[in-house]
């Protein structure tokens, strides 16, 4: 069960936004993934709590952050309630999508999760609803991804394996690289892997 920390960083300007502590395991019902958000003053930033299925599906997402909060899940497309800080307004969401995304380094794992790339497949397009910060505000979003490169680097616990993928905004053209191991995020724009306690977790 990796445990680690990130930080999370304005990808434009590199200004820190916040820290994310996590955990995550593959079970028995697919994988995990848990964290809390720390601003940079010490306040408390919100949390993160996603569960997927064998498929990598959405099986649920929990989202925090400055009071709102979100649930939703695979359900005809994926579908999600969104609460106003004062829980007197909830307004429900359904979109044509294959999963959920935001700024949080889990849905990183989780996409590259849901499409099973290999190295030799040609990019494979998905459409998102990301959360947006810092009200969770729901846009759409058509991403394409390509797992451009998967090497083994030896290490004192045996060879990881670091998946290099491309993943191109299809509204802009805008392109990033993200480098993933198992279900920790390495390298991806605005985020930093600032420890981890133990390897990441393999997946079958």
């Amino acid at each position: 069960m990796p445990r680690g920390r990130y930080s999370l960083h304005d990808p434009h300007d590199h200004t820190l936004l916040a820290e994310e502590r996590f955990h995550c395991a593959p079970g028995p019902s697919g994988w995990r993934y848990v964290s809390q958000l720390t601003a940079p003053s010490g306040d408390h930033a919100g949390s993160v709590d996603l569960a997927l299925d064998d498929l990598g599906r959405p099986l649920r997402l929990e989202l925090h952050a400055a009071s709102w909060q979100v649930r939703g899940a695979a359900l005809d497309g994926v579908t999600w309630v969104r609460t106003d800080p004062a829980g007197t307004q909830a307004t429900e969401g359904n979109v044509r999508a294959h999963a959920f995304t935001g700024t949080s380094p889990a849905f990183l794992i989780a996409t590259a999760r849901l499409l099973r790339l290999t190295p030799s497949e040609p990019a494979t397009r998905v459409r998102l609803v990301a959360f947006t910060d810092p009200v969770l505000a729901p846009r759409t979003v058509d991403q394409s991804w390509a797992l451009i490169a998967r090497e083994a680097h030896a290490t004192d616990n045996g060879p990881l394996t670091v998946d290099e993928y491309q993943v191109t905004a299809l509204d802009t053209g805008e392109q990033h690289t993200v480098h993933l191991s198992g279900d920790v995020v390495l390298a991806a724009p605005g985020v930093e892997l600032e420890h981890l306690e133990s390897p990441p977790s393999t997946f079958d």
